[in-house]
């Protein structure tokens, strides 16, 4: 991937911030983003520390203009843009479908959903310059079945796999591939914050897994830019499952 530019978002910590890792460890140089600039700062340390190129900017994905900004950044700085993984996302609020507050429901689909079109509408029209490029739009096995309780990020992440798999038609022609992970439960801040300090909970989360374990960041990191990569040149429109067996139990 050298002489190749992506962008990563979402990438102050988490699957984010290993994926745009691993895209500086193949050679490309990465723009990362978020709205977390702390974060962002160490994510860029640890790029630069394994060799790596990137830069920073600050987005928040509700903000259409900063959305855009990035891409135009990412023009101004580098000339072109080659790979995109949009990560950015959160969880929500629990609770059953009849107490889902409107503010929560907003609140996810604004940040899961719309922030993933956004983003791949502006990445698709600079890739459409470029003769091409590789989005993957990070999901979730939230996006493949249901669950009980989370009602806001489900419907959100099974969105991304019905913009990706449209998307994916769309451009097929045009030389952009898109394509979407969907992780299983990844020790990550997000499920820091969704179990807390309940240990039982977490173990549930385990256990749900066949590989009775919950996955790495660096795991999906590697889904992420196989995806990209020339290895994976025939294959757009897929939601791919990175979920230690979760969905076909």
């Amino acid at each position: 991937m050298k002489g190749k530019i992506a962008v990563v978002t979402g990438a102050a910590s988490g699957i984010g911030r290993a994926t745009a890792k691993l895209f500086a460890l193949h050679g490309a140089t990465v723009l990362i983003a978020d709205k977390n600039l702390k974060g962002l700062d160490e994510t860029l340390k640890i790029i630069k520390k394994s060799g790596g190129k990137g830069a920073i900017q600050e987005v928040d994905v509700t903000k259409p203009d900063q959305i855009e900004a990035m891409v135009r950044e990412t023009i101004k700085r580098f000339g072109q843009l080659d790979f995109a993984c949009n990560n950015a996302g959160i969880e929500g609020e629990q609770g059953l479908t009849d107490v889902n507050t409107m503010e929560n429901w907003e609140r996810v689909n604004k940040i899961n959903l719309e922030g993933t079109w956004l983003c791949m509408k502006h990445e698709i029209a600079e890739m459409l310059q470029n003769q091409g490029g590789s989005i993957v739009n990070i999901s979730s096995i939230a996006g493949l079945v249901g669950f009980p309780g989370i009602s806001a990020y489900v419907s959100s992440k099974h969105g991304i796999n019905g913009l990706t798999k449209t998307a994916a038609l769309e451009y097929a022609e045009k030389g952009i591939r898109v394509n979407s992970v969907c992780p299983g439960v990844i020790q990550t801040p997000m499920i820091d914050r969704f179990v807390g300090e309940n240990e039982d909970e977490r173990q549930a989360l385990v256990d749900m897994h066949p590989m009775k374990r919950m996955g790495r960041p660096e795991e999906i990191a590697e889904a992420v830019v196989w995806l990209c990569s020339e290895k994976a040149s025939f294959v757009t429109g897929q939601t791919l499952a990175v979920d230690g067996g979760f969905t076909v139990r």
